[in-house]
């Protein structure tokens, strides 16, 4: 792992007695154990990982936490967004139960999405609920899952159907973790980046527009890139931290790239989540332009963008069949924001123009999927 360190940028969560500090820059992982210690002393850790992160990054953490005095156990499960199951969880719970941690020890979580969302239930729900850190190695975890409390596992009805929102007590993301990912990784994870400019920050995906190849050659750009993108996700969920409001925005692109990653059974091979949220955004703006809420030239530049950065831009880029549009709508059924039968979307106005959409008509969601389909 590149050893590279810097001073890290500090973004704070301020929900009150729940805030916490978002830590972002190189070097962060051989200083987790300092820096969790100082939070929680005397604690003790399980280190919640997957196969892959482990063989990259689980050793250095583990020495940094005790050099810090903080005794560790690591529960390592298979990588992939199938290790978001009951079976996972109950292998997770049943480890820290086995190594007899109390409610005031920690639950970390080293990986990406997956390893954020499976750690951080169990942690909301072992002994009533344990304290937890993030430390995500992913971009996609960085900029975006790591942040705001928001856990849960996949059903066969659907994905995220199940968790709670548990708040971490640290982030810790460093940007050296990133040199080891896959180039696929990194645009799914820039799918999120995008997400924030197309919500309500247009100057930033102007920004992102102009600076992306920095972003991935791992220059500042990124650092700055990854900050920006956690200050905004902070702001909405201070703002409404149990999504009874405004913080449903950050789901831009996911009703329909939730409905797709489901459709494709979360196989990643086919589609990993943050490719279904780039679908999902053009999706939101094609459809929003539809319904003549927004300019169809909107949804051309976010699909330019998109697509010059390597990212999947339409339902025919998924390798392998697709059900057909009332399939798919049935998964969009399931969808957590759907409120008493009624279909909510993400919809927009144009670029940084997004809004929450109630009550939108099946039949007109249905009718797009089936041009969507035959286009």
């Amino acid at each position: 792992m590149n050893q590279r360190t810097e001073e890290p940028a500090t973004v704070s969560v301020g929900l009150g007695e729940r805030a916490y500090d978002i830590l972002i820059g190189a070097g962060l992982l051989a200083r987790a154990g300092a820096e969790i210690a100082a939070r929680l002393p005397g604690a003790r850790a399980a280190v919640v990982t997957d196969e892959n992160v482990a063989a990259l990054h689980l050793e250095p953490l583990q020495e940094g936490l005790e050099a810090a005095g903080i005794e560790s156990t690591a529960i390592t499960l298979p990588p992939g967004e199938r290790s978001k199951s009951f079976d996972a969880l109950q292998e997770t719970v049943d480890a820290i139960l086995g190594a007899r941690l109390e409610r005031r020890d920690a639950v970390i979580a080293l990986g990406g999405g997956v390893m954020g969302d499976l750690a951080g239930f169990a942690a909301g729900i072992v002994r009533r609920g344990m304290n937890f850190v993030q430390v995500p190695t992913s971009l996609l975890a960085q900029v975006d899952s790591s942040v705001g409390g928001k856990t849960g596992i996949n059903t066969g009805r659907g994905k995220n159907l199940v968790g709670v929102i548990h708040q971490p007590r640290l982030v810790l993301a460093d940007t050296a973790t990133l040199d080891t990912l896959p180039g696929r990784e990194l645009r799914a994870g820039y799918a999120e980046m995008a997400k924030y400019g197309l919500i309500d920050r247009p100057d930033f995906f102007a920004w992102l527009e102009a600076n992306w190849r920095d972003v991935f050659s791992g220059s500042a750009a990124r650092t700055e890139a990854i900050a920006r993108s956690c200050r905004a996700k902070a702001e909405i969920v201070e703002r409404d931290e149990r999504e009874s409001g405004e913080r449903a925005l950050l789901n831009l692109g996911h009703t329909f790239g939730h409905a797709l990653e489901a459709a494709t059974g979360y196989d990643s091979a086919r589609l990993v989540h943050g490719e279904g949220v780039a679908i999902g955004m053009v999706l939101a703006h094609r459809f929003s332009a539809r319904m003549n809420l927004a300019s169809p030239d909107d949804a051309d530049r976010v699909e330019a963008h998109l697509r010059d950065v390597g990212l999947p831009t339409r339902l025919e880029h998924i390798s392998g069949a697709l059900p057909g549009a009332e399939a798919l709508l049935s998964y969009i059924a399931q969808d957590k924001k759907v409120s008493r039968g009624a279909l909510t979307f993400i919809l927009t106005h144009g670029v940084g123009r997004s809004f929450i959409a109630k009550d939108v008509p099946t039949s007109q969601v249905l009718a797009f999927l089936r041009e969507c389909q035959t286009q």
